[in-house]
């Protein structure tokens, strides 16, 4: 069940890479960041009063808390990155962020069997390999690449702080602090750089809100899988099978916006499921 939830992660956050890139081409990557997620916490701030979920805070809230100061800003430097960069060698490079999580469960004492830890080095390597070198092509330029970085540290930190903070229980409780700090920061920023008064941006953001109320659910559904799944099982092999998402990213805009797959990207995305099964075999 942990695999299946952490490839649910894959699966969801893929998507949701897809869509905040492909908005960010025609919004402000702030104003996607902050929209979508705006999306997701009222939807949150719903559920919680459905279920009443409230009475399950405790101080693990402040881990929630620090992932949702922390997630606008990676975010935003991953959407900008994605709109800047092509989606098949942006997203792959930003798995790298998918070392915090793993370290954090090396550091707790998790070690994962033969079959897992060789599952995690071909998904790892499937995964670095599904970014592809641009033989014969441009170059993932400097600034991209600083993007990317950057957001994979913050996303993994994000990672790793939900999981910790919902080690009590009150999952549903820590998604909707981490979006309300999310929409409160991003949103501090916008107000003071003014981001969302440029011409044409209202009427583009109407338009497409039911793209980011879609972004921003997926992206908390992937965030309440990922917790899940690592609390159910290893946290280090839960972190590899949700960094599958590059492979979603890769194919949906090969698919939809005609981005080539050169061979190592394909060989990549094969050894990717390898991993995959490896890992779920052990």
């Amino acid at each position: 069940m942990s695999q299946l939830l952490a490839l649910a992660a894959s699966l969801l956050w893929g998507m949701a890479d897809y869509g905040g890139g492909s908005l960010t081409r025609r919004l402000s990557a702030l104003t996607v960041v902050v929209a979508s997620q705006a999306a997701a916490a009222v939807l949150l701030v719903l559920a919680l009063l459905a279920v009443g979920g409230a009475g399950a805070a405790s101080a693990g809230l402040w881990y929630a808390v620090a992932a949702g100061v922390i997630g606008p800003f990676a975010l935003l430097a991953f959407y900008r990155a994605l709109a800047l960069g092509p989606m098949g060698v942006v997203s792959p490079l930003a798995t790298v962020g998918v070392a915090v999580p793993v370290g954090l469960g090396l550091l707790l004492g998790e070690r994962p069997g033969p079959a897992q830890a060789a599952g995690i080095a071909v998904a790892v390597l499937g995964v670095a390999l599904a970014g592809g070198p641009r033989r014969g092509g441009g170059t993932v330029g400097l600034r991209v690449l600083v993007l990317t970085l950057t957001a994979a540290l913050g996303m993994g930190t994000v990672m790793a702080l939900v999981a910790r903070a919902s080690d009590g229980g009150g999952l549903l409780l820590v998604l909707c602090v981490q979006r309300l700090c999310n929409v409160a920061v991003g949103g501090g920023v916008l107000l003071a750089g003014r981001r969302g008064r440029e011409p044409g941006a209202p009427g583009a953001l109407r338009r497409s809100l039911p793209a980011l109320t879609a972004v921003g659910v997926a992206d908390v559904a992937a965030n309440a899988a990922f917790a899940a799944a690592s609390h159910r099982g290893s946290v280090a092999v839960a972190a590899v099978l949700a960094s599958l998402y590059p492979v979603v990213t890769a194919l949906m805009a090969r698919g939809l916006l005609k981005e080539r797959l050169r061979r190592v990207q394909l060989l990549g995305a094969g050894l990717a499921v390898a991993g995959t099964l490896l890992l779920a075999a052990g």
